[in-house]
């Protein structure tokens, strides 16, 4: 596997966030070095859902509001229906989320997350995944969607589902690992 030691990863996620799809990738990540940092529209503590029941508290590390794509490396965008609905309402998500885009930075994105790039404007043109349910609304933004476990696109890896994790990890690792072998060359 790629070296990953020290990138810095935002996770942006609010209440409703699908527990394993933060918790599950963001744990591989730091078992390979990753420094993560969860963003929050409020920096307060969220509550996460499995499916449709209430799951653990996670505490923030900081806010979205104000947060700067020069401070992080990559970004991992979780899901659950809840969680993506409100932050793709979320003014500062969208220029996070644009600001990352524009740097040409890393994305991995699950389920239903997408949304929140729908919103912020950026999926036209984009090979990608989602929940099954979301992808009449990615096709409509000019999206093509795939039903694959993982799509990977230039800077971007999107996935499905919880059932996912596993490759959406592995595809995780390696997006990060080239694209820091890029930005190195």
């Amino acid at each position: 596997m790629a070296d990953l030691k020290g990138i810095r990863l935002a996770i942006l996620a609010t209440d409703g966030v699908e527990q394993a799809e933060l918790i599950e990738p963001r744990k591989f990540l730091e078992q390979h070095g990753v420094k993560t940092t969860l963003l929050t529209p409020k920096a307060a503590q969220i509550q996460a859902f499995q499916h449709m029941d209430k799951g653990e508290k996670l505490d923030a590390q900081g806010p979205i509001e104000g947060a700067k794509a020069g401070e992080y490396d990559a970004v991992l965008l979780p899901g659950g229906a809840l969680n993506a609905d409100k932050l793709r309402m979320n003014e500062e998500a969208r220029r996070f989320v644009r600001e990352m885009e524009q740097a040409k930075k890393p994305f991995a994105v699950i389920c239903h997350a997408p949304w929140l790039l729908v919103s912020a404007g950026l999926v036209k043109g984009r090979h990608m995944t989602s929940y099954y349910t979301i992808q009449d609304d990615l096709r409509n933004a000019g999206a093509d969607w795939k039903d694959q476990e993982v799509v990977r696109d230039g800077n971007w890896v999107t996935s499905r589902q919880p059932s996912d994790i596993p490759a959406f990890n592995r595809a995780v690792a390696e997006l990060f690992g080239s694209m820091r072998s890029q930005r190195a060359a």
